[in-house]
């Protein structure tokens, strides 16, 4: 993706967190790899039985994804978003996973979002539009 961004600051976190968070980096490598549809068919996957995120899981998944990875804190937003999503999954969450472009200039982002808001992105909502989501489903009650 080509969204310019200045690398976060690097921050701390602790070390119970900082496995997990390099887990989901290493797992998001390769899926981020894939075409398009095949990311949307393992991300779908992943997200089975999970429940929505909320604001602030998505935001503590980000900043610990950005905490271990120089990649994830710099240009990296496909990486970046699903291993995002992949660290809320492991912690029984899912946010919304959304991919899109913006034009004048071009511009393709990848990002996670809750209640249709990005998640530590400096940009608003709507300031894409998007073209591939793998949303949050409720569970379904038997």
């Amino acid at each position: 993706m080509s969204q310019p961004m200045v690398p976060a600051a690097p921050g701390s976190i602790a070390f119970r967190h900082r496995l997990p968070a390099l887990l989901a980096v290493a797992l998001a490598r390769p899926i981020a790899q894939l075409p398009p549809r095949r990311i949307r068919r393992v991300l779908t996957l992943l997200r089975r039985g999970a429940r929505p995120a909320a604001t602030a899981q998505a935001l503590a998944a980000r900043q610990a994804v950005v905490t271990v990875s120089a990649r994830c804190a710099g240009e990296g937003c496909l990486q970046r978003s699903v291993a995002t999503a992949v660290l809320c999954r492991m912690r029984g969450a899912w946010p919304d996973w959304c991919t899109g472009v913006r034009t004048e200039p071009f511009r393709a982002h990848a990002w996670v979002e809750v209640g249709g808001e990005p998640v530590g992105e400096p940009f608003p909502a709507g300031y894409y539009s998007r073209i591939m989501v793998v949303s949050s489903v409720p569970r379904q009650r038997s």
